[in-house]
């Protein structure tokens, strides 16, 4: 069974990934975020066909504690934030965190043998 991936958060975030093809998606205007978010989140979470959850970093402070939380110990969705706090190696440190293993790994140590 393959799982797809969800975005959740302003329109403007959401529609480059709309664009390329991602078909879930929640989402939450800018203000609307402080009483809609968490349960736009959630949904995504609660979601069995959703692998991964994309969010940008910013909308972490809109969310409450128990689902920040949530967000923060999810395994399965894994959730990937992206924004301006996520530096070059942000979504690789998350991928790993969440899953235990680095999927790059491999493909570093290829990519110098061939060198």
């Amino acid at each position: 069974m393959s799982q797809e991936i969800a975005v959740v958060g302003s329109p403007e975030f959401t529609t480059g990934f709309r664009l390329a093809g991602v078909r879930r998606f929640e989402n939450v205007p800018d203000d609307e975020k402080e009483s809609e978010l968490d349960d736009a989140v959630t949904t995504a979470l609660d979601d069995e066909d959703v692998g991964i959850v994309v969010m940008h970093d910013d909308d972490l402070d809109h969310l409450s504690r128990n689902v920040r939380q949530n967000v923060e110990t999810s395994v399965e969705p894994v959730v990937v934030t992206i924004g301006s706090g996520t530096g070059g190696g942000g979504l690789r440190d998350q991928i790993k965190r969440a899953i235990g293993i680095d999927l790059m790994e491999e493909d570093e140590e290829e990519d110098s043998d061939s060198e």
